[in-house]
This record gives structure tokens, C-alpha cells and sequence, in this order.
């Protein structure tokens, strides 16, 4: 199915469910993403945040329902998921850089094999994306000689070379000791800037409330909430969602 005429929607989820074994995890999932917008996904542990954006590159398959990015179908198959990829970058909480290649090799890589570019496309490529990310003299080191917010941020631009129209960021800052989150969540603000699509799973709110179009409240494999920042901090209409944001801005 072609819903390319769809041009405002770059994502749409219909009906998405996913189990793994027994366990539903996701639980008829409908989502639409506008081009240009930028979603932060909170929740409890356990809730479905990261399987959700992870079904939309297929990382994770699903058992029913429909995903489409830009208009193509992904399906419960997985049918065109390299061509989805194409179009869809993703940063980890860990940071998956190749620890044998330099930054700069690891920012050349994936333009090399996928996108076939020369040598010098690519090394001017992923230049341009390290000095977005304030990073360009470190291209020469191994990520074993970075930080790890120095590590995310190559992550980030890695991701960038590629021309992503979507961005998902899975937790990015999760794994990152306190003093390292504010220079990764201000290379994603700059992103958001930018006008790029954007899907964040994060519990950092205060990122929320400066970046996000909206916020999406998931509990048990659902979307419990889904509203503008201020809507969802001052007057949350779910009591689930209440008790989130207790716990997590009174922590």
C-alpha cells in the first residue's frame, strides 16, 4: 500500500501489536508522526517506549497491524525495511561504535557500504556532521578515547550522515554519567533546530518541556496520554499519568 500522497505524515502506526512469547507488549498501537515533528515517549520500565521505536526500522518485528514511513509500508514482515532504514536514523543508549575504527571511520562507514559514496564524499560528510555536533577534533581518536557523552555525540553524528528524515533516540542519555547528559541533550536540541523529524525516549523532561510537540504518556504496552508539553505537565488527564510525573519530577 502507497500513502505517499500523505505528505504531512511521516510515520503512521495502525493497530500495532507485538508480543513477545506470551507477553504483549505492545497493544494496538495508533500513532501518527507529522513531518518536522518532535515526540518524547515516557514511561515506566517495562512499558513499550523502545520496542515502539524500534518496530519502526524493524528491529522488532510485529504480529499485526501497519507501520509506514513517508508513505511506504513496512508491514508485519518487515517488507521494505531497508528502504525505511534508508530514511530513519537511531541512537542507542549504548553508543555501538565500532571500538577498532576512528571516529571518523565510524562517521564514513555506513555512507561507504549503503550509500555507495566516494571515499572523499564520505570523509567530507562526516566532517560536516562531527562539527554539528562539536566533536571534529576528536575525529582522528577511537571511541575508547572519548567520554561518553563524547561517544554519544558521534553516535548522533553517524546517524546524521545517512540524511535521515527521522531521527529515534532510544534513552540516548541513559547510560551517560550526570555531568555528560546536558552536552548530548544540547546536540538534540540543536537538531530539533533544525526542523528534523524526532522520536525520543527519554525520562528527561526538562528536555520535554524545551523540544517536544508533543508528549506521549505509555504504560503496559499502551498509549495512555498523549498531549502538548504544557497541557501534560500542568493538567495530565489520566491518573497513570499523574502518578508518573510524581514519582519521576519529584525524584
Amino acid at each position: 500500500m502507497d500513502r505517499s500522497s500523505m505528505s504531512d505524515k511521516t510515520i503512521e502506526m495502525i493497530g500495532v501489536n507485538k508480543w513477545f512469547g506470551p507477553l504483549h507488549v505492545l497493544k494496538d498501537i495508533d500513532l501518527t508522526v507529522a513531518r518536522g515533528e518532535h515526540i518524547v515517549l515516557c514511561g515506566p520500565s517495562g512499558s513499550g517506549k523502545s520496542t515502539l521505536i524500534r518496530c519502526i526500522n524493524h528491529l522488532e518485528e510485529i504480529q499485526k497491524g501497519a507501520i509506514f514511513v513517508n508513505g511506504t509500508e513496512l508491514g508485519p514482515q518487515g517488507n521494505n525495511a531497508d528502504h525505511i532504514r534508508r530514511d530513519v536514523g537511531m541512537v542507542f543508549q549504548q553508543f555501538n561504535l565500532f571500538p577498532h575504527l576512528t571516529v571518523l571511520e565510524n562517521c564514513m562507514l555506513a555512507q561507504r557500504r549503503v550509500r555507495k559514496t566516494s571515499v572523499a564524499e564520505a570523509r567530507d560528510k562526516a566532517m560536516r556532521h562531527l562539527e554539528r555536533v562539536h566533536i571534529a577534533e576528536q575525529a582522528a581518536k577511537y571511541p575508547a578515547q572519548l567520554s561518553g557523552g563524547q561517544q554519544q555525540r558521534v553516535a548522533i553524528a553517524r546517524a546524521l550522515c545517512m540524511d535521515p528524515q527521522v531521527m529515534l533516540f532510544d534513552e540516548p542519555t541513559s547510560a551517560l554519567d550526570p555531568e555528560m547528559v546536558k552536552e548530548v541533550l544540547d546536540t538534540m536540541i540543536s537538531l530539533a533546530d533544525d526542523g528534523i523529524t524526532m522520536i525520543c525516549v527519554t525520562h528527561e523532561m526538562g528536555f520535554a518541556r524545551a523540544v517536544a510537540h508533543r508528549v506521549i504518556f505509555m504504560d503496559r504496552g499502551e498509549i495512555i496520554e498523549s498531549a502538548a508539553p504544557e497541557a501534560f505537565f500542568s493538567n495530565p488527564g489520566h491518573e497513570r499519568t499523574r502518578a508518573f510525573l510524581g514519582q519521576i519530577l519529584n525524584h
